[in-house]
């Protein structure tokens, strides 16, 4: 009997490398992972056994990368093109027999959602939802990684776009939450849409516990939705409509249109059998970068743009 094979999107990236390290141990399939990148591929095929091209804007690379895949864990860009790179992955995936897609959206709680990308992604889905395809449906809401991926920590300051709660998801979580779908598949986890929502804390909540964890003290320092673009010092007119899509969703939060956001609603106990992470075990994990952040030794600049 042939093992079950599975394709890994994005698997550079933060959460197809936790997917993947989740995976590849596990003798009873065989997983291949996706890169862009095809400078990478000899890396990760040594660390992951089987690795693939695959460019998501070109569209020709799909059908070779995904010759015998199973199950399909699917990743776009976030960017405007993820709309056009989804519909044509899906439609591959279709010719190609693929049996099984899991797709990462978004904390979507309500249907009629305004937010551009949060649509893009109820898009996205309903597609894959009339196609042949069995799917599963990711939805986290904010990362935790979003505090060492970009520049909202710095020098003992917080920045952040709202003042309302939201609720925060472990990357790490999602990661062993998606491996656990791929490896039990669509017997199990076709027509399930899992969330992801661990513990909803505001700016000034999440400060403290930073600086608890690290020992310096982190200040809050909400900033205006409408400082969000300027904040990023980059021209309005060569930024993706996703950024804008950014600071609307913040815009919304804090005017109480995406108030769900700041719920909790946590499938991590269902599919792995114990409790997602706090923030502050997140926090105790990243100690060491966060440190890193709050005193500045990172190099990281939150002076972003022009606005003050």
């Amino acid at each position: 009997m042939s093992k079950t094979r599975i394709l890994v999107l994005g698997a550079t990236g933060q959460v197809g490398k936790l997917i993947s390290d989740n995976l590849k141990n596990d003798s009873s399939l065989e997983l291949v992972v996706a890169t862009r990148n095809k400078e990478k591929i000899d890396q990760l095929a040594s660390t992951y056994g089987q690795a693939v091209y695959i460019d998501l804007d070109k569209p020709q690379t799909f059908a070779p990368a995904l010759k015998g895949i199973n199950r399909l864990f699917l990743l776009t860009g976030y960017s405007v093109s993820m709309l056009v790179q989804s519909k044509t992955v899906i439609d591959a995936a279709i010719t190609a027999a693929v049996e099984h897609i899991v797709h990462l959206g978004v904390y979507s709680e309500q249907w009629n959602c305004t937010a551009p990308h949060f649509a893009w992604h109820q898009m996205i889905e309903v597609y894959i939802k009339n196609s042949p395809l069995k799917w599963t449906f990711l939805h986290p809401n904010c990362f935790l990684q979003n505090l060492t991926a970009f520049s909202v920590i710095s020098q003992g300051k917080l920045r952040w776009y709202t003042t309302k709660p939201c609720g925060w998801i472990a990357l790490e979580d999602v990661g062993e939450s998606a491996a656990c779908i791929l490896r039990e598949g669509p017997d199990k986890h076709h027509a399930r849409e899992y969330w992801f929502s661990t513990e909803s804390l505001d700016v000034y909540k999440l400060a403290d516990v930073l600086s608890e964890v690290t020992g310096t003290r982190v200040t809050a320092v909400p900033r205006p939705p409408g400082f969000f673009i300027p904040d990023m010092g980059s021209d309005p007119k060569t930024i993706d409509p996703y950024f804008f899509s950014v600071a609307e969703s913040c815009q919304q939060i804090e005017d109480g249109r995406m108030s769900y956001i700041g719920n909790v609603r946590d499938d991590v106990p269902v599919l792995l059998n114990r409790n997602g992470l706090t923030v502050r075990k997140w926090a105790d994990i990243h100690k060491a970068e966060l440190i890193k952040l709050a005193t500045g030794q990172s190099g990281k600049d939150m002076n972003w743009g022009k606005s003050v």
